[in-house]
């Protein structure tokens, strides 16, 4: 978990004004490792509404602060720790455990390059490996 001192840092490194609100969020998001839901998300903090804890994701994504995941239970929310406002440096593999139904992130993993054919543009992407995890599998 992140103190307050390296949350305002890393809100204010990313051109993010650090405000009560957004600094309650980027903590909450920083305790654990991996992805939340707003509704996770609503569910952890208890102080801010769903509309007010969305605006602030909405901003963050904005400043390249979160990044999203699509996965079959909606929307999830990722801190990131790149190390500007101005694109993603922090992309990597993620998996989704098909028992537990759980999200880990997997840092060590980077996305592979993904070279598209002439005109499109790529704005993101989303790399999700499914299967089992350790726990589930019984490996650990």
């Amino acid at each position: 978990m992140m103190n307050s001192q390296e949350i305002e840092k890393l809100l204010t490194d990313h051109g993010v004004r650090p405000t009560a609100n957004r600094i309650v969020v980027a903590q909450a998001m920083s305790r654990h490792d991996g992805s939340y839901s707003l509704s996770e998300l609503e569910d952890e903090i208890g102080t801010i509404d769903k509309s007010g804890i969305f605006r602030t994701l909405a901003l963050f994504k904005e400043h390249h602060l979160v990044h999203t995941l699509e996965s079959s239970e909606g929307t999830r929310y990722e801190l990131c720790l790149s190390h500007n406002d101005e694109h993603d440096d922090d992309t990597h593999v993620h998996f989704y455990c098909e028992r537990c139904m759980k999200t880990f992130c997997l840092p060590a993993l980077a996305i592979p390059p993904v070279d598209l054919p002439q005109g499109y543009v790529m704005a993101t992407v989303n790399y999700v490996v499914k299967g089992l995890c350790p726990a589930c599998s019984g490996k650990l």
